[in-house]
């Protein structure tokens, strides 16, 4: 049975949009990628102490970094019922409903009352908005990449996909600085309103954001599928009959984000709760790192449509699984030169090479009538177990000062997972858009018109 009952026409992509796309793209997910790392910032700084006063310090820890993974939790749902949406109604339909449901779960994060005042109803209502935020990021990446795919010259797609992912860099690092003059207050006027004050000032962002998304057009691709009658009525049932084996390889090769969580989550909480390191040049170091990633992770893209996907993504892959282990091993001594350097080198470069190509490697595996199914679905199951490997590492190395070990070598396994993965994958770079998901024979990639 073919894919494409109706053959689309060639050369589609060259009606895209991909500069105001990507620019689109890499705004709204700054935006919505600061409210979701602000969360993980407070989870480890503040949240043990605001939600959960009456547990031990390590219990607290504990409670705290299980909140932040509840929203990894919430994903693949989301990935289903947002999928859906996205594959069954276009695109532009999920970008701006996550917007809107992460900027009103994260300002109301901020509204909430502490443990002290409202007792269990505070960690319950914490634990709600998670969810929803989870729900939301589900669709967010998944739509973006798939806009910002569909749009792309054929020959230029790894580049403009990887601004949505430079975006989400830029929220993070947006979400790092708005905590440093918080982290700075006395201790006492930390816990009762400085650390509101960055999820209190998400409305702003999100007013941003939805100015700029309403006007971004449905991508060329799905107005094609429709017109051609290529829109299936449950593209999870399509998912699994035709796609099911890249769903479960994107599972696996998703597993790469254990390397963010662990070194925006669980490093953090570690370097400042067990080594006892300032935390404000710890968050100086996330601040650097993504300042470098926001540059490189085009800079990899264009790499991506030169040779390949599968040789970009194994470098980060790689790379990460070695430098792991120094860089934990220098939090564990206290020493700044290395902290910064090695921070700078593995999240800020190395990393970057798969974070900057797995959006057009994973939506290059899928067909157009499931693509955003197919993204959604399998990077937000790989994510889930990501967002809860420091919920993990506390659980099982506790506050020891030699917990760092073991973390790193269970955060270089996960890299192998993920380099195992890349590997068994199809090579997609000269394959033309049309043809994506398709049991074609590689063709060169014509050369688009831009925007």
């Amino acid at each position: 049975m073919s894919d494409h009952p109706t053959p689309l026409p060639p050369g589609f992509s060259a009606r895209g949009k991909p500069r105001k796309t990507a620019v689109a793209a890499w705004i709204g997910s700054a935006l919505e990628y600061y409210d979701f790392f602000i969360y993980g910032t407070a989870a480890a700084l503040v949240f043990g102490e605001v939600f959960f006063p009456s547990s031990n310090p390590a219990t607290g820890t504990l409670l705290a970094l299980s909140t932040f993974g509840v929203g990894y939790a919430a994903r693949p749902l989301g990935a289903i019922l947002l999928g859906h949406v996205g594959d069954r109604f276009g695109r532009k339909k999920v970008l701006v409903f996550t917007l809107l449901l992460m900027g009103a779960s994260t300002f109301l994060v901020g509204c909430l009352p502490s443990y002290e005042t409202a007792g269990l109803f505070a960690p319950i209502a914490l634990v709600v908005l998670r969810l929803l935020q989870g729900l939301s990021a589900a669709g967010e990446q998944a739509s973006a990449n798939s806009m910002s795919l569909e749009h792309a010259p054929a020959d230029r797609r790894a580049f403009f996909t990887s601004w949505t992912l430079s975006g989400t860099q830029a929220g993070q690092l947006i979400a790092t600085a708005a905590f440093l003059p918080v982290a700075a207050l006395p201790e006492e006027d930390l816990l009762s309103w400085g650390w509101r004050i960055p999820f209190l000032a998400s409305v702003v962002m999100v007013v941003v954001g939805y100015l700029i998304r309403r006007k971004i057009e449905e991508t060329p691709v799905f107005e094609d599928e429709a017109k051609a009658g290529n829109v299936v009525k449950l593209p999870l049932a399509v998912l699994v009959r035709d796609h099911w084996a890249d769903v479960l390889r994107v599972i696996c090769a998703a597993l790469i984000a254990s390397v963010s969580t662990i070194f925006t989550v669980w490093a953090l909480n570690y370097a400042v709760n067990t080594i006892e390191l300032d935390r404000t040049p710890m968050l100086w170091v996330g601040v650097a790192a993504n300042i470098i990633a926001v540059a490189t992770i085009p800079l990899w893209g264009n790499l991506a449509d030169r040779f390949g996907r599968k040789p970009v993504f194994l470098t980060g892959s790689l790379g990460c699984a070695v430098l792991i282990f120094p860089y934990l091993w220098s939090i564990s001594v206290g020493n700044w030169a290395l902290i910064f350097t090695l921070g700078i080198v593995m999240f800020g470069l190395v990393y970057q090479a798969a974070n900057a190509v797995w959006p057009s490697f994973y939506g290059e595996m899928f067909s157009a009538r499931v693509r955003l199914s197919g993204m959604a679905i399998g990077t937000q199951i790989g994510f889930a177990v990501s967002g809860f490997l420091p919920t993990i590492a506390v659980a099982i190395t506790g506050d020891a000062k030699g917990a760092w070990l073991g973390v790193a070598i269970f955060t270089a396994l996960m890299c192998l997972v993920n380099a195992t993965a890349v590997l068994t994958g199809r090579e997609t770079y000269k394959v033309e858009t049309e043809n994506l998901g398709l049991k074609v024979v590689p063709a060169k990639a014509p050369a688009g018109v831009s925007d």
